[in-house]
């Protein structure tokens, strides 16, 4: 009898015996480590540390006995089973190598999934092809050719319907837009809330319109949210010739740099393009809200443009101002200014009316105010910046409305350390500086009042930043 480490099956035996155990430790705690990392590879790693080392040391000592024909077809079920399962921790480690963990914007996180399904098919076809011509020793290379014809004919009788699909699938491999995105085709403009390989689904605001990715990738489309800097909402305005170009531009522009929906750090372009035309173009943040913004931008330039005396659209027909309404706003402000009945009547020459519409800035932080503001009707908030690392921008600290006053600093011609907005449509009496002074000389309790006011408003703005910061009030 002769020894049995001279036997074939004896090393195989032990390096499965003793290497085995050894290798399945080192795996598992591979895999452990890559769990506890989030690591989509450990998925793999388990396959292959319960399936495929098993069955390969089980193939390693059932082929150490090819005596009978039934242990030889047992290899080779044997095999078969352990090659399926080795292609498949192949294809899923290449899928893992070089999809999963692909980085953002890559032409492999660009790959549409289907394009990854369809090679992923391909291959596992071709590789039990080659596996059973290996271990059944299968004549596959007339299959190949019957599947090879049989495409061919496939194609030929599909091309145009599988023209589109593959036309589809290269659009999104490109990937010209994202989900978010804003597009304008032939037929519509929306957001792009959902793409797959056959439509993307465009949020029109009206419902949510299906367009094939062939028809996309067969016409022009415009990608409004990938432009150099912010997206510009964009209108022209028609003004009468007979209106200063500067004065247009300016009024304009000041109606449009207070748009809530104006892109942070950004300005309104206004250009004049003749025949009392002007091209303007408005940064904003969402293509979304362009529609918006146009929108509130000419209805507050109907307030203002009949304020600063210019004719949008070539109308001035502002029959708001008579002298009835001034004179009856200059009798409500009789009391509020301790005026008398003659000098209130002086002022009817010099007093002017003002509208302003809702969220309209009717006083600008830092400005000097050309007068002194009375509010005849209609409700407005005042605000303070604060600078402090706990709050930014503007800090509402009071509402004001019929009665009350704002430009106090007109008489010290200082900067206004607030700003003043309109919550509703309001109505104001402005009393020019020269007309203030001379009420002042006239009345020197007047200036008293103004102090007393501005001191109050500004306790109230202090206390309105402490308790933004959750501080105490000095």
């Amino acid at each position: 009898m002769s020894e049995p480490w001279l036997e074939s099956w004896f090393w195989p035996a032990v390096a499965i015996v003793i290497g085995l155990p050894i290798v399945l430790i080192i795996v598992s705690e591979f895999a452990s480590a890559l769990d506890r990392a989030r690591n989509p590879a450990a998925k793999v790693v388990r396959l292959f540390r319960t399936v495929v080392l098993p069955l390969g040391a089980l193939l390693l000592l059932v082929s150490q006995v090819d005596d009978l024909s039934l242990e030889v077809n047992t290899t080779r079920i044997v095999a078969t089973v352990f090659g399926f399962v080795l292609i498949l921790f192949l294809l899923n480690s290449v899928n893992i190598a070089l999809f999963a963990t692909a980085s953002r914007g890559s032409w492999r996180a660009r790959l549409p999934s289907i394009f990854v399904d369809i090679a992923r098919l391909i291959l596992i076809v071709v590789s039990l092809g080659v596996l059973f011509a290996a271990v059944w020793g299968a004549d596959v290379g007339g299959l190949f050719t019957a599947l090879g014809v049989s495409s061919i004919v496939i194609g030929l009788a599909l091309q145009n319907a599988a023209g589109s699909v593959v036309s589809g699938l290269l659009l999104l491999f490109e990937q010209p837009f994202q989900l978010g995105d804003w597009l304008e085709t032939s037929g519509s403009r929306g957001r792009v809330v959902e793409v797959n390989w056959r439509a993307v689904h465009i949020d029109t605001g009206n419902g949510i319109q299906i367009v094939p990715t062939a028809t996309l990738a067969g016409s022009s489309f415009v990608n409004l949210s990938r432009v150099r800097g912010s997206f510009h909402a964009t209108t022209v305005l028609t003004f009468s010739t007979d209106d200063a170009p500067h004065h247009v531009i300016d009024t304009v522009r000041r109606a449009a740099d207070t748009l809530p929906t104006l892109a942070p750090g950004e300005r309104a372009r206004v250009v004049y393009a003749g025949g009392g035309k002007y091209d303007v173009a408005i940064p904003i943040a969402r293509p979304g809200d362009e529609s918006e913004t146009i929108a509130l931008m000419l209805t507050r330039l109907w307030y203002s443009s009949r304020r600063e005396g210019i004719h949008l659209d070539n109308d001035l027909t502002d029959d708001y101002r008579t002298p009835e309404r001034l004179a009856a706003a200059v009798n409500f402000a009789i009391p509020i200014l301790h005026l008398t009945k003659n000098i209130a009547d002086e002022l009817l020459n010099d007093a002017v009316l003002e509208r302003y519409g809702r969220g309209e800035a009717m006083q600008y932080l830092g400005e000097i105010p050309s007068g002194l503001r009375i509010i005849v009707s209609g409700v407005a908030v005042l605000s303070t910046p604060s600078n402090n690392a706990g709050a930014s921008g503007e800090i509402p600290f009071a509402q004001i409305s019929n009665g009350d006053v704002f430009g106090l600093s007109a008489y010290t011609r200082e900067g206004a350390d607030s700003s003043c907005a309109a919550i509703s449509d309001v109505t104001v009496l402005v009393l020019p500086v020269e007309i203030l002074d001379r009420l002042i000389r006239m009345n020197p309790a007047l200036a008293r009042d103004i102090g007393e006011s501005s001191d109050n408003r500004l306790v109230q703005a202090k206390s309105a930043i402490a308790q933004r910061l959750g501080l105490s009030v000095q």
